[in-house]
């Protein structure tokens, strides 16, 4: 893949924005899928879908089906959801049990990939029953999320996520009570990486968000970047949902997971590109121990900036697709996060 029209400078105020073509040419949502969403940590579900032995779920992970199922001896594993045997999918629903069966021929898998039986195959040449085993792939836990590495290249996940642990202990975050309360999916024509540039930087708030403008102080907002990952830090004024001493805190890992840290709540968000132009956004809240729950008001709220952030971005593929444009610049103390975002994609692209 050419990627001669982008000359990276680590320094911002000097760089440039990728080409408006990595935004619009189908080649690169080919290539991402590999080098970049294989090549990392992606969130896939969540641990309370596998907290028992036998537990399942299915997922993909940029088009690669993936299974991932407790085992007896209570390891949590992830194997590619393809039967070794004529390809089928061995599950689809979330569920329980002692073997993973295919439903096309009733091929079966112990908990650990295993082959444990193959039905009716007297006869068969050249094939050792013990060789076959399902594909397997990294996975962790960190808290309420199962994370899932395909190629088994991504550093481990503590190393990939720094201190985004101790920050979110140190703000009284208890990572491990989190209890899911609520998801919500958008469907949004823009490519995944026009809402990462968004979300990544505090730039538009005055003029696209004045509802959360009102709720921060701008003045203090700011983005520190880090090896795999950036946070940004927002005071809040007070009023809708905060008090005084109240903060936002807002991490992302590379490529695609975000997570929101409030005084009362946590959301995270997965980027999930659907092709060039299409993208799906999970949010998800989950409430701390045994509070309530997280607020109507809040969601409301969440949804109002969403909407204006979906405006945005869909104006912005439009715009990428103009024969007028090419690259842009950065404002250098408003944007870095975002001109980390464009190294880190360079980085992985060109490997």
């Amino acid at each position: 893949m050419d990627l001669d029209d982008y000359h990276p400078s680590a320094n911002v105020a000097s760089a440039t924005t990728i080409p408006s073509r990595w935004y619009t040419d189908p080649e690169f949502h080919e290539e991402e899928r590999a080098r970049v969403f294989w090549a990392t940590w992606q969130p896939v579900g969540h641990a309370a879908a596998v907290a028992e032995a036998g537990q399942y779920f299915s997922c993909e992970i940029a088009g690669e089906p993936v299974v991932v199922v407790r085992g007896k001896d209570n390891v949590v594993r992830a194997f590619a959801n393809v039967c070794r045997h004529r390809a089928a999918a061995l599950v689809s629903e979330p569920g329980c049990a002692n073997v993973l069966k295919c439903p096309y021929h009733g091929w079966t898998y112990q908990l650990d990939g295993r082959l444990l039986g193959a039905p009716e195959i007297e006869g068969i040449e050249n094939w050792n029953r013990e060789e076959v085993r399902l594909p397997e792939y990294k996975v962790e836990l960190w808290g309420p999320f199962v994370f899932v590495n395909v190629d088994g290249s991504a550093p481990p996940l503590t190393e990939a996520m720094g201190t985004i642990p101790q920050e979110t202990a140190a703000l009284g975050c208890p990572i491990d009570q989190l209890r899911f309360s609520q998801r919500r999916d958008y469907v949004i024509d823009c490519n995944w990486k026009v809402y990462v540039d968004n979300y990544l930087e505090g730039y538009h708030l005055p003029t696209a968000h004045p509802g959360l403008f009102r709720e921060l102080d701008y003045a203090a907002y700011r983005v520190d970047t880090y090896r795999w990952y950036s946070s940004q830090y927002a005071p809040m004024r007070g009023g809708r949902q905060y008090d005084e001493s109240g903060a936002a805190l807002y991490f992302w890992m590379f490529p695609n997971f975000m997570l929101n840290i409030y005084p009362d709540n946590i959301s995270s968000n997965i980027i999930v590109p659907l092709g060039p132009n299409k993208t799906l956004t999970i949010f998800e809240w989950f409430a701390f121990g045994d509070s309530a729950g997280v607020k109507d008001s809040t969601i409301a709220f969440s949804d109002e900036i969403q909407q204006e952030d979906i405006l945005i971005c869909q104006a912005v593929q439009k715009g990428l697709a103009s024969r007028t444009y090419k690259t842009g610049r950065f404002a250098p103390k408003r944007e870095n996060g975002v001109h980390h975002f464009h190294l880190l994609l360079n980085e992985a692209l060109t490997k």
